[in-house]
């Protein structure tokens, strides 16, 4: 590829993420009022997340090697296509398990779409250009998810299904411009242990994963989501019980903390990798992002909890890239199982994460943020053992 069409490439698959984030941020405003029309709440909104996990973690690792044999095109198309067909059946929905079904779905779509996207990345940008272009996809995501959810609060206005819509519409025409734009990015493979690992199902592969030498880091992935989960599945619920927000009130919240995440992934982080090292960037932000959940039930006020939330969200908004990018230098030349084990991994934490968190906001709501906070502490020792043990060179 030249380095004109790489940047397409880069543009194309920015795009893509930032039209799957969107759609996604576009439906967290109106969920509790859209649930409420089911009568249901915290427990079951946190296994509607979970389901979506539950999805990505099945289906990631046999997407990731898809990825490597039949190409990544292919497989960012179809996950495009599946989430807008998700997301048609969820504002569809006439009884709840519809919503659990529909919402499972859309992780295989997920699953098909983020790891072959990274890899992507992976396979257009040089080990010096990993970072920046880690950190351009998690910008383009931020980005999607700040102007989704502030679109989703305007368009609920319409009705409380018509944000589902849209996001179904979108999708599908981000997998048309793919499919017509998107160069074809095909892996060359010869009978390696790759190979092996293509033939083998997913727990398998779960397995095998413990031998990489990233494996720690997606022990970090696991632990990481697992605590932010709890703050993504509950927030919405939280400012509506305690504070009575509307859906343009999240949706303000929300967008100001993603346009922060933008700016910071796209002006700074290349530079906090390439001064600091992406390790030292994941253990502060850790740190930051422990400290902010645990005060977040503390304030009250709509600008306080703006303040904690976007801080939250800046201190998130760098781990992403920077664990994607050490696993990504790790990987070699198995891009493609390592985006995939990448994502499985996520998906677990986001799918254990999300259910326990459901529960616990319903025995007290307060509880998911303490839970949460612990996690993320608890993934800085394991990063921190990791470092001082092994002293790897990223």
């Amino acid at each position: 590829m030249t380095k004109k069409s790489k940047k397409i490439a880069l543009y194309i698959l920015m795009f893509n993420m930032f039209i799957a984030m969107a759609g996604i941020g576009l439906v967290i405003p109106v969920m509790p009022q859209y649930l409420a029309t089911f009568g249901v709440a915290g427990q079951a909104l946190g296994f509607i997340i979970a389901s979506f996990a539950l999805g990505q973690f099945v289906f990631s690792p046999i997407a990731g090697d898809l990825s490597d044999s039949l190409g990544r095109k292919i497989l960012i198309v179809i996950g495009l296509v599946v989430f807008s067909g998700s997301q048609l059946w969820f504002g569809m929905a006439t009884h709840e398990w519809m919503l659990y079904v529909a919402r499972f779905i859309s992780g295989i779509g997920g699953a098909f779409l983020i790891p072959a996207t990274m890899a992507f990345v992976a396979d257009i940008t040089t080990l010096e250009e990993r970072g920046k272009g880690m950190g351009f996809l998690g910008a383009s995501m931020s980005l999607g998810f700040m102007i989704g959810p502030a679109l989703g609060g305007f368009l609920a206005k319409v009705s409380l299904t018509f944000p589902f819509y849209m996001a179904a519409l979108v999708a599908i025409l981000s997998a048309g411009i793919s499919y017509i734009i998107l160069p074809d990015v095909k892996k060359e493979n010869t009978e390696t242990t790759q190979e092996k690992k293509k033939r083998e199902n997913m727990l398998v592969q779960m397995k095998n994963s413990v031998k990489t030498p990233y494996f720690m880091m997606l022990i970090i992935i696991f632990v990481f989501s697992f605590g932010i989960a709890n703050f993504q599945t509950t927030f919405s619920l939280y400012v509506d019980h305690k504070y009575s927000y509307s859906p343009q009130d999240i949706a303000v919240i929300l967008t100001v903390g993603g346009f922060i995440g933008v700016i910071v992934q796209t002006l700074v982080v290349d530079k906090l990798f390439k001064r600091y090292g992406e390790i030292k960037v994941i253990l502060v932000n850790l740190v930051v992002a422990a400290l902010s959940l645990s005060f977040f039930f503390l304030v009250d006020g709509f600008w306080l909890v703006l303040l904690v939330a976007t801080i939250f969200s800046t201190a998130t908004t760098l781990i992403r890239p920077a664990v994607n990018t050490v696993v990504s230098k790790l990987a070699g030349n198995e891009q493609g199982f390592a985006a995939g084990m990448n994502n499985a991994y996520m998906a677990l934490g986001n799918m254990v994460g999300p259910a326990l968190a459901g529960v616990f906001f319903d025995i007290n709501i307060n509880s998911p943020f303490i839970i949460g906070s612990v996690i993320l502490l608890v993934s800085f020792s394991i990063t921190l053992a990791w470092v001082k043990k092994r002293k790897p060179i990223i």
